[in-house]
């Protein structure tokens, strides 16, 4: 329970329960939407870290080798439900998701070039 603000003057006051946010991430889970394709002509030319297997061979030296300057796509998606959860002293957060990169070669033949599974928590 918490309990809301007095309004001393007139005020519009928006509160969201963590059973809304976690119903909305179950919802958006549910249906697939939490994935993003990201490619290599989506960044903007000053971003640190291109999309392409010359900016990762610093991480994966093959790709560069066996793929000189080829671009690359992301595809990042929810494994699992986003998970919220509210508490007097903060909100927390977590997060399950996987990025798979591809290779995309000159006749737009996508090759895998390695899977990432990731998960973050937050607190705020």
């Amino acid at each position: 329970p918490m309990a809301l603000p007095a309004a001393r003057e007139p005020m519009l006051l928006l509160a969201i329960t963590e059973f809304v946010a976690n119903s909305a991430a179950f919802t958006y889970f549910t249906a697939g939407a939490l994935r993003r394709n990201i490619s290599s002509n989506m960044l903007p030319q000053r971003f640190p870290l291109q999309l392409r297997t010359k900016s990762m061979g610093h991480f994966a030296p093959q790709l560069q080798e066996r793929y000189p300057d080829q671009p690359m796509e992301l595809h990042l998606s929810a494994r699992r439900q986003p998970l919220l959860s509210c508490r007097p002293d903060a909100l927390h957060g977590a997060l399950f998701g996987s990025a798979e990169a591809f290779v995309v070669l000159p006749n737009a033949t996508r090759v895998p070039a390695f899977l990432l599974h990731l998960a973050a928590t937050a607190r705020g």
